[in-house]
């Protein structure tokens, strides 16, 4: 197979195989201070009105596996959480515009908070194309520019603003980054993934609805992806969209910020479709499940691990970092899986591996990796 392909401004046909290999070389993360986990829980249960919906709520609290969330919000100047007197979600709910006037001023903030990281790990000069993945903000100019100028990067530098794709938008951008290196050989693209899913607190009574804002808290990672044989190789991007599933997750943006509906058949959906050879196909590019070292999962609940460890026969613990990231951030939407992903880059014993991740549509979206020699 040939592939057009840019050297040097000049496009030439060459075959596939000869095409440069995207490495991510390295991952940065941050997560805000304001730690608010157990305060939503405590916000949260007494709005339940029936006692044993409550006594549910906190066993599935309890059972969630999550111990920490983190926030852009500020406490109260008496140290209170956002739902407290004093707090951003006191007395009432805030608009939307509202909301998005905190993440135009608080992504990019943490979106370079990530990159600072980054840059400890690896040197990021001599960027050619910047790629910002979010979906929990709109700001225009957008936050791949603020970012951009922050940085100081020239205004040639090409980007691209990977919006509203929700939890597996980091597997596009990366696999953007991945298309960009195999296309122009020099190209160093910075990859950052910024959400901000605490902005979007809503006034629910129902339990399904709460357990679904359980879930969520805010992070960024940044990665630099290039063709510098160091860290992880990206190849095999695939996609997947489960048939009659659209009503599952979704994102809707009200007067009062974005509203999640987050199905509880999630769980058993994935599991399912991951027992089906036509999805496992594409996704395992032949191999048996067996034959991968390392399954860097997007840690969208401890229901949905559960529920791809069931569909793909893993063993215990092969989930490990994702449950990990799950535990201590909660789920971060796009950012998340990067956190999964730093986490195997600093074991060198994770060498084979198949990235993935679901959200919106329903829909699965991954790509295989291995350590560079």
């Amino acid at each position: 197979m040939f592939i057009s392909t840019r050297f040097h401004n000049e496009t030439a046909l060459v075959p596939e195989s000869l095409l440069p290999t995207a490495f991510i070389n390295a991952i940065g993360t941050a997560v805000p201070s304001h730690q608010v986990h157990g305060a939503f829980i405590d916000w949260a249960e007494p709005r339940i009105a029936d006692p044993r919906g409550r006594a549910l709520f906190r066993r599935m609290a309890e059972r969630s596996g999550i111990e920490q969330r983190w926030s852009v919000l500020p406490p109260t100047p008496e140290g209170g959480s956002p739902v407290a007197p004093g707090g951003f979600y006191h007395p009432g709910l805030p608009s939307t515009a509202a909301r998005m006037h905190v993440y135009a001023e608080a992504a990019p903030e943490l979106a370079l908070a990530a990159i600072a990281d980054l840059q400890a790990r690896a040197p990021i000069g001599g960027i050619t194309h910047l790629v910002v993945a979010s979906c929990t903000g709109f700001v225009a100019p957008g936050i791949d520019q603020i970012i951009a100028a922050r940085l100081g990067l020239p205004g040639h530098v090409e980007r691209t603003l990977v919006g509203f794709m929700g939890c597996y938008a980091a597997v596009s951008a990366l696999r953007l980054a991945h298309h960009i290196v195999r296309s122009e050989a020099q190209a160093r693209v910075l990859v950052v993934t910024v959400e901000l899913s605490s902005l979007h607190l809503q006034d629910e009574t129902e339990i399904e609805p709460l357990l679904a804002m359980l879930q969520f808290g805010d992070g960024a990672a940044a990665a630099l992806v290039t063709a510098e044989p160091s860290g992880f190789a990206i190849s095999d991007p695939f996609a997947v969209t489960l048939a009659d599933s659209s009503e599952l997750i979704r994102w809707t943006i009200g007067d009062s910020g974005f509203a999640m509906r987050l199905s509880g058949e999630v769980p058993g959906r994935i599991a399912e479709a991951l027992r089906d050879e036509a999805v496992r196909r594409p996704m395992l590019g032949g191999l048996a499940p067996g034959a991968i070292d390392s399954w860097a999962v997007h840690a969208g609940g401890r229901s949905v691990l559960d529920a791809v460890e069931s569909g793909l026969d893993l063993p215990a613990e092969t989930l490990a970092e994702s449950r990990a990231v799950l535990a201590l951030y909660g789920n971060m939407s796009s950012s998340t899986l990067p956190f999964v992903l730093a986490a195997m880059l600093g074991d060198p014993e994770r060498r084979r591996g198949i990235a993935l991740a679901f959200g919106p549509g329903l829909a699965a979206e991954g790509f295989h990796f291995t350590r560079a020699p």
